[in-house]
């Protein structure tokens, strides 16, 4: 199984659609056999799902994520684990493990930016129209 947390930092990344980059584990027997860093080249939001699932990857663990994104990850088969924090490497060996705490009812609250639009029509990291996306939080 492959599984991608977003990342920065050691850390994961706690906006699913703004993540720049995505650490990827490959788990044989409850085991990290192999890491390696990846980048978005600018996806954001449920083309990650796309971008995600062209890696092979089978799971996500991940902090907030917003409701496009979870229907998109549902769509391409990748098991989602949000509302986590702290270290990436101990998110996953946990998931190895079989025993991550997760917040399955976590999600990213946005809100529309008056313009006719929302942060899932779009990459949220970088509004032409300046406005920012809202905060994840947990339910």
């Amino acid at each position: 199984m492959r599984i991608a947390v977003p990342y920065d930092n050691g850390l994961v990344f706690q906006h699913f659609g703004h993540t720049k980059c995505f650490k990827l584990y490959d788990i044989t027997d409850g085991k990290i056999t192999n890491e390696e860093v990846v980048f978005t080249m600018g996806s954001g939001h449920g083309a990650l799902a796309g971008f995600l699932e062209m890696f092979g990857v089978g799971a996500l663990i991940c902090g907030g994520i917003g409701g496009g994104a979870r229907n998109a990850l549902a769509r391409a088969g990748i098991d989602l684990y949000p509302g986590v924090t702290g270290s990436a490497d101990r998110a996953a060996a946990a998931l190895a493990a079989n025993n991550l705490v997760f917040d399955p009812d976590t999600v990213c609250d946005h809100h529309d930016h008056g313009e006719d639009h929302d942060c899932g029509e779009h990459d949220c990291g970088d509004h032409e129209c300046g406005h920012d996306c809202g905060s994840c939080h947990h339910g």
